[in-house]
């Protein structure tokens, strides 16, 4: 049989649980016409790169399936019919990497850097424009001062 990967999107405000019981729906449909999932990797729950029905996170599953063409129809079309699940992509592969993906060796590797030190102070330290100041710093304020301050007859600031 061909193999594909299928990777789905879930709503934020479902818990990791009812992904799973998704993935377990699709696992016995598979089961019984002769399919199997041969991989199967919750990666947690991600920020999308744009809002996808006013959501801008989801859960992200990744199955390994082993199934016929008509079977993998099915299986979109079911998910597609799930209110729980936002979108779905199939794949077909010439075989299922047994390794852990990208996604999740990736995770490992964030967690490896740890403490890269403090931040530099930069431009955008405060949040909007530049960094935060004194009032009294600038130059405008600086100049308006020595402008208005009252002098002596011999022209210096007393």
């Amino acid at each position: 049989m061909p193999l594909y990967e299928t990777v789905f999107i879930a709503r934020n405000d479902v818990s990791q649980q009812q992904v799973e019981a998704v993935a377990d729906g699709i696992a016995t449909l598979l089961e019984t016409d002769g399919g199997a999932v041969r991989k199967r990797e919750y990666w947690g729950l991600r920020s999308l790169a744009y809002r996808i029905k006013k959501n801008r996170k989801g859960h992200y599953m990744l199955l390994g399936l082993d199934a016929k063409p008509e079977t993998i129809k099915e299986i979109e079309r079911q998910l597609s019919l799930n209110e729980d699940v936002m979108r779905v992509l199939t794949l077909r592969v010439e075989e299922i990497d047994e390794a852990p993906s990208v996604i999740l060796s990736r995770k490992g590797d964030e967690r490896e850097r740890g403490f890269r030190g403090p931040k530099p102070a930069g431009r955008f330290e405060s949040g909007r424009g530049g960094p935060r100041r004194a009032y009294d710093d600038r130059e405008e304020f600086r100049a308006r001062n020595e402008r208005d301050e009252p002098r002596d007859t011999d022209g210096e600031a007393e």
